[in-house]
């Protein structure tokens, strides 16, 4: 399916040992980070990273990102209406699910809009769209058929996603104008060992005797568009010279089916999503030019990892619109529902229903687009923040959905509502360009990796004090403050509506403990940290509550300042949500320290042991004891 679900060095070198204080990702040390290693620690403007270094940066968050020229909003303007209009009235969601496969006309019709070139250079035969114009559009395709919005995004933003960010002139020249125009691609990682584990891939390239081309042999499987793609971006080991010795490193490849040797084979029959194509792609002995090589021979890893942290956005756009469709047919249902006398919307039950519905697709929409706003405007660290924005699109799309039809009742179960669909096309996203349980791991490595520089910079301090004093001084002042219960927390009531700074100052002070309980995790565990999963994910799960407070407060603050239509009902969501996901914080930071939940984390730990050592449920029914 689209793509590989792989974020952290293919899995299986997600912390190797290079340093006994902080575990570092093998292949993400580059002379820069070196560097970076010799003269301090790393500096980042990404909200994320800094909330595991306990320090608040409102660079990305604050004010509410405004990425869009007067000419880019006019040409929305202009874009969106027919779009809708076009699924509306053209699109069959239903009967493309019915036939697992979108109709001709509608496909057609998606190409004469330029739905397939969206972020491709207007001279090159795209559109030229801006990441947020393109989240936008994705979010309308999102609203009403997410088996098109696969076929259309497993194209641009992953199948030639590498060829816009990696290509050379040659490439982007020869190539983007026939994506735009009626050749498929398609992004082609995964294989039936290596899911999640990208570096375990057995596909393989080695340079040809004549030295013009590399022979490409091995097979992927779960390819979106891999039974109707012509140009597809392939990942293979190739041996490479280093130190002396010959070792297999990750390429990524240009491959045209042209090429001959390259074969599909039949459509997955998949629980959802199902008009679009997912096949197993066969290649054997496939000549590809040197000249395709993608990125740089060697640099398959880093292509792969750019193009996945690239797109990841898309999907929270696309989810965002998913949950608004389903909660305005949950709506209309409650408003015109009558039982016991009463509409279903004056029943408290179901308010409350609605009400954690629209504050789910409130949050991922901020984070749609704070992370495509961050991303126009020209920001470089935002991996952390657009890794929470798929998981939780993802889990919020679910969710929502699933409320839906229970406000729907025995109606949303049928059919005919759509919502049963839509719900089976759901359950992929989760899975997908990233499983969301790697994808916590990720966000929670990756943040501790970020601590770790500082805490290492701490360290040759207390080696040499008399040269670091100042450091030294300001540290300890700081753990000092915290230990009194003294630590106030970042101030933001400038940054944020009157209305919203009770949260805001909550949100500043979280932060800070945020930061502590990374420390205090680094010193327990060291390098082992990577095998304490429960705890990674309660301080992923943290991060998450946080960014997404970070990203509603800021949202809302920008409504009121510019006394939007709504503002007062932007302000009550985003109040709602703080209060709620900032009040899981300190129970998440709580469980990676205190005894109790350690127990309990060791307890689960040996209940899964026994459970798949025994294939099954190991306690016999009580009826035939």
């Amino acid at each position: 399916m689209k793509g590989a679900k792989l974020v952290l060095c293919g899995g299986r070198c997600l912390v190797p040992k290079t340093t006994a204080v902080v575990p570092l990702c093998s292949g993400a040390r580059s002379a820069a980070s070196e560097a970076q290693a010799r003269n301090g620690p790393r500096q980042s403007a990404s909200f994320t990273l800094n909330l595991f270094r306990g320090r608040f940066e409102p660079t990305q968050v604050f004010p509410f990102p405004e990425p869009l020229s007067d000419d880019q909003r006019q040409m929305l303007q202009e874009l969106v209406p027919p779009v809708e209009k076009f699924f509306q009235e053209v699109n069959d969601p239903a009967k493309n699910d019915e036939n697992s496969k979108i109709e001709e006309g509608t496909v057609a019709g998606l190409w004469d809009l330029g739905a397939f070139g969206l972020q491709v250079p207007g001279e090159l035969g795209g559109l030229g769209l801006s990441n947020t114009q393109y989240a936008r559009l994705v979010e309308v395709v999102g609203a009403h058929d997410l088996g098109v919005g696969i076929t259309l995004g497993a194209h641009q933003s992953i199948g030639f996603k590498g060829i816009l960010l990696f290509g050379n002139p040659q490439q982007k020249e020869h190539y983007l104008p026939r994506v735009t125009s009626g050749e498929y691609a398609a992004f082609c990682l995964t294989e039936p060992s290596s899911g999640s584990d990208a570096g375990s891939i057995k596909t393989r390239a080695v340079l040809a005797p004549d030295g013009k081309h590399f022979i490409l042999n091995g097979s992927k499987i779960w390819i979106s568009n891999g039974g109707i793609a012509e140009i597809m971006t392939v990942f293979a080991q190739t041996p490479i010279e280093k130190d002396g010795k010959t070792v297999d490193k990750v390429t990524a490849f240009i491959v045209e089916r042209s090429f001959g040797g390259v074969s599909s084979g039949p459509p997955e029959n998949k629980m959802g999503i199902k008009c679009s194509n997912t096949t197993e792609v066969y290649y054997e002995d496939v000549r590809v030019p040197v000249e395709n090589v993608l990125g740089g021979v060697g640099n398959g890893f880093k292509v792969a990892m750019n193009i996945l942290n690239n797109g990841r956005f898309g999907m929270a756009a696309a989810l965002a619109g998913t949950q608004r469709a389903a909660i305005a047919q949950a709506a209309q249902h409650a408003a015109t529902r009558v039982q016991f006398g009463k509409h279903l919307a004056e029943f408290g039950a179901v308010q409350e229903k609605l009400a954690r519905m629209a504050m789910l697709q409130y949050a991922t929409e901020a984070l749609a687009y704070m992370v495509s706003g961050n991303m126009d405007s020209g920001a470089q660290d935002y991996h952390l923040e657009a890794a929470i924005s798929k998981v939780f699109a993802s889990d919020s799309a679910w969710t929502v959905v699933d409320e839906a039809i229970q406000i729907l009742g025995g109606m949303g179960y049928m059919k005919a509502t759509g919502l049963e669909r839509v719900l089976r096309d759901l359950r992929i996203f989760r899975i997908f360009e990233g499983t969301n349980d790697i994808l916590r791991l990720f966000v929670a490595l990756t943040g501790i990796q970020f601590a770790g520089s500082h805490l290492q910079e701490l360290q040759r301090a207390f080696k040499n004090p008399t040269a670091h004093l100042g450091l030294i001084f300001s540290e300890a002042g700081r753990r000092a403050t915290a230990a009194v219960g003294l630590a106030r927390g970042a101030d933001l009531s400038s940054l944020v509506a009157p209305e919203l700074r009770g949260a805001a100052a909550e949100l500043g002070k979280l932060v800070g403990e945020h930061g502590r309980a990374v420390e205090a995790v680094l010193l327990r565990h060291g390098r082992g940290v990577v095998e304490q999963q429960c705890v990674l994910n309660r301080l992923a799960g943290a991060a998450v509550d946080a960014y997404t407070s970070a990203a509603v407060l800021s949202r809302a603050s920008r409504a009121a300042r510019r006394s939007l239509p709504g503002a007062a009902h932007e302000l009550r969501l985003a109040a709602a949500w703080a209060e709620e996901a900032l009040g899981r914080i300190p129970a998440q930071l709580a469980a990676t320290r205190d005894a109790r939940s350690q127990a309990h984390f060791q307890r689960l730990g040996a209940l899964g042991r026994d459970v798949a050592d025994q294939g099954g449920q190991l306690c016999p029914n009580p009826l035939y004891l």
